[in-house]
């Protein structure tokens, strides 16, 4: 009895032991599967930071690919200039992604450049050449702005600029070529023929030499790539294209934050549908060729009839003859698609924030909120 008692015990102390080693087993295996999830994690994730751009500048960094670079020889160029986290992740990005056309030549890329984007930069052979010349066309500038631009950056001058859209031959014939331009540019009143039409983005063109009808052209198919996207729309649209880019002017100057906007755009719809005049400060700006905030408007400006001049007489339910600026994607977006809002009025603080009210007694009362606080714009 004593005999099989100790059998028993013995039996029980084995058993416990076998639990002990797999409960062991167990969290060998546990910990080992928690590892390999955490490397893998951790892995994905060095790989997607390492594909990141090195940096936010929009700065040129000039990249040159000799003749016979293979994928070893071009990511030890792009780590050496920056361009890249890791010459490894490059590599293995090239191998899964199958990339084989990557082309030699001298490239100009830019710090903000993911591994994704410059990838697709030297496939393209888009070269950088000494003679290029970048040109930066910035949203809500006029057009005698960009005849500036052009002539501070090419071999034309700002006559040779508004001598192009004096000609009447060439301004019928962008007419046949773009979908979007009507004899409404023609207008006797307006001040340029293609103010409002030429998207503001930066363009580089072969070299100093480009002429005006090609920079104009090129701002022009760039406007026409954005209102393709919109081209149903405008067709369902009481407002052609001219309205439309008239509208989209007038928010690009009054707003200064995106989220405002559609709102800006609903106040301006309102005002014409209920035939009061839009009162839009930037337009009198424009409409006497004054730069834009550089001083208050005088009360004789306000109250002097002019086609673009939406504050003065005989100019309710009206737009401007015309664009009074380029604007950019989000305003024409805007005046497309505005919000569906009550509002009439909407003001302005010296921070650039916008406030929307729907009478004349809220509007006003803002106002004297905004002096009284001295958050009053003036200049």
């Amino acid at each position: 009895m004593d005999d099989e008692k100790e059998e028993f015990k013995h039996s029980n102390k084995h058993a416990e032991t076998n639990g002990n080693k797999l409960g062991i087993l167990k969290w060998i295996i546990l910990g080992i599967i928690i590892f390999i999830v955490l490397a893998i994690v951790g892995t994905v994730i060095w790989y997607n930071v390492s594909l990141s751009a090195t940096g936010t500048s929009e700065d040129g960094v000039t990249l040159e690919i000799p003749l016979g670079s293979g994928t070893n020889k071009i990511a030890k160029l792009l780590k050496d200039a920056d361009m890249i986290r890791s010459e490894t992740v490059f590599k293995l990005y090239i191998k899964l992604n199958n990339v084989t056309d990557m082309q030699a030549g001298k490239y100009e890329l830019t710090k903000d450049m993911d591994v994704e984007k410059i990838v697709q930069a030297l496939k393209t052979g888009k070269v950088f050449k000494e003679s290029e010349v970048s040109i930066t066309f910035i949203e809500g500038k006029t057009f005698s702005y960009y005849a500036k631009e052009i002539a501070k950056n090419t071999n034309n001058t700002e006559e040779d600029v508004y001598a192009v859209l004096q000609n009447e031959e060439y301004i019928d014939s962008l007419i046949e070529k773009y979908w979007f331009l009507t004899d409404d540019i023609k207008n006797k009143d307006i001040y340029y023929s293609l103010e409002g039409y030429l998207f503001p983005d930066t363009y580089s063109f072969d070299d100093k030499d480009v002429t005006v009808q090609e920079i104009l052209e090129t701002l022009l198919d760039q406007m026409g790539k954005v209102l393709e996207n919109y081209k149903t729309d405008i067709e369902t649209k009481s407002y052609n294209v001219h309205k439309i880019l008239s509208i989209a002017s007038i928010i690009e100057n009054e707003a200064i934050f995106d989220k405002d906007r559609k709102d800006i755009s609903s106040v301006i719809y309102n005002r014409l549908k209920a035939n009061m005049s839009i009162g839009s400060d930037v337009t009198t700006y424009y409409a006497f060729k004054i730069d834009l905030g550089s001083r208050d408007l005088y009360k004789t400006e306000i109250n002097t009839y002019n086609p673009y001049n939406t504050r003065g007489p005989n100019m309710n339910g009206k737009l401007p003859v015309g664009p009074i600026c380029s604007p950019g994607k989000a305003s024409i977006d805007s005046a497309i698609n505005p919000n569906n809002t009550d509002y009439l009025f909407f003001v302005a603080d010296k921070d650039g924030n916008v406030y929307f009210t729907k009478t004349n007694a809220e509007h006003q009362a803002k106002v004297n909120e905004l002096k009284a606080n001295d958050a009053w714009a003036t200049f």
